[in-house]
């Protein structure tokens, strides 16, 4: 092979060398363009996720939005600010007891089982008219939506009667339907429509119904619990007449037997 021959095949190997390594170098600037893309574009995602979550974290929920309208639908049969105003009996009743629950109390379970009845009559009776003031504490004490989800149906039920709340209260505190302080069985709309069903003006209501599964008085009842907030009132069931608390005598404790609280609506009548 002639010496020219020789230089120029390595020259055309060299030229091809040089080319490859050029196409070489294209192709790693293209993948590491790709990578950086791709990362870049992994990074908003996280970015985006986190702010969505973040944004999720900080958005109210369903009953600190309610607590917060400003448009509140009150039941009907009330009065006052929001409605949250739930006086019922005969107008020629003088006196009136103030009666403080919450639906998941315990307390308030064993004084309705023991003295509601009693209560119902006085008032049907025109004794004197009762004022009820819902509380919703124990769902933040012990976790949950009962006391709410629960105070919200009987706002449905008092919207149908005045009689139906007070039946629909009484099936609510009974020793069939009442659960433990622990389980949030009131949180479940088909639960409290299961109770409803044992209160005739109530039973295969349609309206009744729909007003629980739409949450319609979800708004009044976080309304009526803050009225029970702002009552000063510590704990339930609590009894008052004239201000003062009715008691069972012994304690500051409220009556918890028919014969203390005949005793002590009895003293309160008559001051």
């Amino acid at each position: 092979m002639s010496n020219r021959n020789s230089q120029a095949n390595k020259s055309a190997a060299r030229e091809r060398l040089r080319a490859e390594r050029e196409r070489q170098a294209k192709k790693d600037k293209a993948r590491r363009q790709i990578i950086v893309g791709v990362s870049i574009v992994g990074v908003l995602a996280v970015v985006g996720a986190g702010t969505w979550g973040i944004m999720q974290l900080n958005k109210p929920s369903h009953w600190e939005a309610a607590k917060d309208a400003k448009n509140v639908t009150a039941p009907k049969n009330t009065s006052g600010d929001n409605g949250t105003t739930v006086v019922i009996g005969k107008s020629s009743a003088k006196k009136t007891l103030e009666l403080y629950e919450d639906s998941r109390c315990p307390i308030c379970g064993t004084f309705e089982q023991s003295i509601g009845e009693t209560v119902h009559k006085d008032v049907d009776a025109g004794k004197y008219k009762i004022k009820y003031i819902g509380a919703t504490f124990i769902d933040g004490m012990t976790g949950g939506e009962g006391s709410k989800n629960a105070l919200s149906a009987l706002g449905a039920a008092l919207d149908v009667s005045p009689e139906a709340f007070l039946d629909y209260k009484a099936a609510l505190y009974s020793a069939k339907y009442h659960p433990e302080e622990t389980d949030d069985k009131f949180k479940d709309d088909s639960y409290l429509i299961k109770v409803a069903d044992s209160v005739d003006a109530l039973k295969g209501n349609a309206a009744f119904q729909k007003n629980v599964k739409d949450g319609t008085f979800d708004n009044w009842a976080m309304k009526m619990s803050a009225a029970f907030e702002d009552s000063g009132v510590k704990g339930t069931p609590t009894l008052k007449m004239d201000g003062k608390a009715l008691t069972d005598g012994q304690s500051k404790n409220a009556p918890m037997t028919v014969d203390a609280f005949n005793t002590a609506i009895t003293a309160a009548l008559k001051g």
